[in-house]
């Protein structure tokens, strides 16, 4: 996929992978619908994006919001003439073990990783189709493979998020838009950091929990939106982001019902 003049709408651009995978577009010279939460983070991306000398606009944007997702089109097409990518990578992470998890926040972290993903693909589905080469990217993670411990919402999330861009990918066969599933491994964003937690987590499990992310998440963004943009100039399918990534993807298919009592023993969650 050439993506010169291209445009592309990437949620989540104020910080991290989005930020990152937005900067790695612009250097390939697509322009950018850029949208999130963090008004200061999507100020300082587009900033940055700017001095790439592409067009790029910004738009603050809850995903968990029906109404605001469902207007953006016409706000984005107010600076650009169509829209060919769609990068779906808003996400919030959640600890916890499942009867520890309130329903509230775990409807919370659906809202956002998973239905903000559905609710911008049906609303920016009708221009893709109007281009003549489109994608769209859908960021999942390594817990969309496997399933820790503690990680019953996360994981919930991100494999809903894979199963419904591989169902979405073959309902779109045969069209000019495709569909790839991103699965990155640990990388270095401010996830952990910004996560809730149960309320009845001690502050001591608190900081354990967050000294492991910080030990996992270890990739710089950067790097993880190289592998993210390649995949998508290649047209993957399947996107593997990092060592960590693809050694769990092999260890799960080798142990689909067991891989925990191999990857556990590495990871505590």
């Amino acid at each position: 996929m050439n993506l010169k003049d291209r445009v592309a709408v990437i949620t989540g651009a104020g910080g991290g992978i989005g930020r990152a995978t937005a900067l790695s577009l612009a250097r390939r010279g697509c322009h950018l619908a850029l949208a999130d939460i963090d008004e200061a983070g999507l100020v300082e991306t587009h900033a940055q994006a700017l001095r790439l000398s592409v067009r790029a606009s910004k738009h603050l944007l809850d995903v968990a919001d029906r109404a605001a997702v469902a207007a953006l089109p016409a706000e984005v097409l107010q600076s650009h003439h169509g829209v060919d990518l769609l990068v779906n990578n808003a996400g919030v992470a959640l600890g916890g073990h499942f009867d520890q998890v309130s329903e509230t926040d775990f409807d919370w972290l659906m809202e956002i990783n998973f239905h903000g993903v559905v609710r911008m693909t049906r609303a920016f589905l009708p221009l893709l189709r109007a281009s003549d080469d489109a994608r769209i990217v859908n960021i999942s993670s390594v817990f969309g493979l496997i399933s820790p411990p503690g990680q019953s919402a996360y994981s919930a999330s991100k494999f809903a998020v894979r199963g419904f861009s591989n169902a979405l990918r073959h309902e779109l066969s045969g069209t000019r838009v495709g569909v790839s599933v991103v699965h990155p491994g640990g990388v270095a964003t401010a996830i952990a950091r910004n996560a809730r937690v149960s309320a009845d987590t001690s502050a001591e499990e608190k900081r354990r929990r967050l000294a492991l992310a910080e030990k996992l998440l270890r990739l710089p963004p950067e790097k993880a939106a190289e592998i993210i943009v390649r995949g998508i100039e290649k047209r993957r399918a399947r996107i593997l982001v990092g060592r960590d990534a693809i050694f769990i993807a092999l260890i799960e298919r080798l142990f689909p019902v067991k891989y925990w009592s191999v990857l556990g023993r590495g990871i505590q969650t």
